[in-house]
């Protein structure tokens, strides 16, 4: 699941949407001349890639305005109801780039990008985020990672402990670990009324890795069941993590019952660790989710590292999410953005003081502001596919529904897995 940001009431941005329409692109004709581009991303973020998306808009002799606005996914369908949308809006799911396609309100970047050149530059998959139907409608423009192992890094040194290269070794860790009477996992879902996605996550890297991404894309457009051998075999991984006596701190019970925000504090304990291991993206390095000494010394303190692959030199994908560029307009100003917007530096000045994440594998990495940055982005860099946070690109009642819900109840013990895999496969529409 990806994280939400601060969104409004839909009411609100509706009227939001309607309020701002006479400030946007118009959906293929050119009017004022001026290129909007809409964005829902942190706003330093928003910030440093707005001035690099000036400065290259300034050389290439186009007018662009860059708006921030909350519940995009929201607003932008809104617009193009209303026959006013955005020349180009960042949006964070697959799905929604599907939906604006379905509307017919997206041109294909298969003729306006040179994607020869963007598969040289970006991770491996990067470009299949946004694909339709066989073209290319979505630009991968920032990601996130959460393919992350994190751990205390001066007791994990002191405690002569490796970082693993295999879901074996990963096991064995765990098992070292409590042989020296420490709790190797910190494990924590409880996200109100999204609870259970945190165990989507886990669910989603293991299938990746047990079977093959070619199989999980299968399995996330529906095409392979739940209740299927790679499935099972990625809830086995996930039951020997969770269920193992003393693997988890507060048992199997306390992961559904504990605040997800709350995983890692644990780890930074001042009498020392009460779990060791935290499976998360790359939004928790942050002060919401790490106590402020940790964060303010993350290169010394916050030890991570990618969620191991099922074998030692093996394929090695990674699951994150991200924004992608979508365009909504068909004039040439337009498409001049659109390329700006793919260009490898135009995060350049966003990575030095905020989240943002280049999807580029070329991206001056010395520009992110430490080395537990670099690190997160080496993951992404290093994988052999980027792969989209599958919940995210299922049918909402799947991704952001059964399979939180039926998740929670196999893990709190309230439903055996056979009963949670049949219900999910049963709430997945016919068509």
């Amino acid at each position: 699941m990806r994280m939400p940001r601060r969104t409004r009431t839909m009411a609100l941005a509706i009227a939001v949407a309607l309020g701002l329409a006479a400030c946007g692109g118009n959906g293929g004709e050119t009017s004022s001349g001026q290129v909007t581009i809409w964005m829902s991303l942190d706003e330093t973020v928003v910030d440093g890639l707005t001035e690099e998306i000036m400065a290259k808009a300034e050389e290439a002799g186009i007018d662009v305005k860059v708006e921030r606005v909350d519940s995009i996914d929201v607003l932008v369908k809104t617009r193009i109801q209303a026959g006013n949308p955005p020349d180009i809006a960042l949006v964070p799911q697959p799905g929604v780039v599907a939906s604006i396609v379905e509307l017919g309100a997206a041109y294909p970047l298969d003729d306006v990008l040179d994607l020869g050149a963007l598969e040289d530059s970006m991770v491996p998959g990067a470009i299949d985020a946004g694909m339709v139907d066989g073209q290319l409608y979505g630009l991968l423009t920032s990601m996130n990672v959460k393919s992350l192992l994190f751990y205390p890094k001066k007791a994990f040194e002191d405690a002569g402990y490796e970082t693993p290269n295999s879901l074996d070794e990963l096991t064995a860790l765990a098992d070292q670990i409590r042989g020296d009477g420490g709790t190797p996992w910190c494990l924590t879902m409880e996200s109100g009324a999204a609870t259970g996605w945190v165990a989507t996550d886990w669910f989603e890297d293991l299938i990746m890795r047990v079977g093959s991404p070619e199989e999980y894309n299968q399995w996330v457009a529906g095409e392979i069941p739940f209740d299927s051998d790679v499935v099972r075999e990625a809830a086995a991984y996930f039951e020997e993590v969770a269920f193992t006596e003393g693997n988890v701190q507060g048992g199997r019970r306390a992961i559904a019952a504990t605040p997800f925000g709350d995983a890692a504090r644990p780890m930074f304990n001042q009498a020392g660790p009460q779990c060791w291991l935290l499976k998360q993206g790359s939004f928790f390095v942050a002060p919401d989710f790490l106590p402020d000494r940790i964060f303010e010394n993350a290169d010394e303190e916050l030890g991570v590292t990618g969620f191991p692959p099922a074998e030692v030199g093996g394929e090695n994908p990674v699951m994150g999410g991200g924004d992608l560029a979508v365009l909504l307009s068909d004039n040439p100003d337009a498409q001049e953005a659109m390329r700006i917007l793919a260009q490898a530096d135009v995060g350049n000045t966003a990575a030095t003081n905020s989240s943002f994440l280049s999807p580029h594998r070329v991206f001056d990495v010395s520009l992110y502001a430490n080395d537990t940055v670099r690190n997160i982005a080496g993951v992404a860099y290093d994988a052999t596919a980027f792969l989209f946070d599958g919940s995210d690109s299922m049918p909402a009642q799947v991704g952001a529904g059964t399979f939180w819900t039926e998740m929670t109840d196999w893990i709190s013990g309230r439903k055996s897995l056979d009963d949670a895999l049949t219900t999910i496969d049963n709430s997945w529409p016919a068509n």
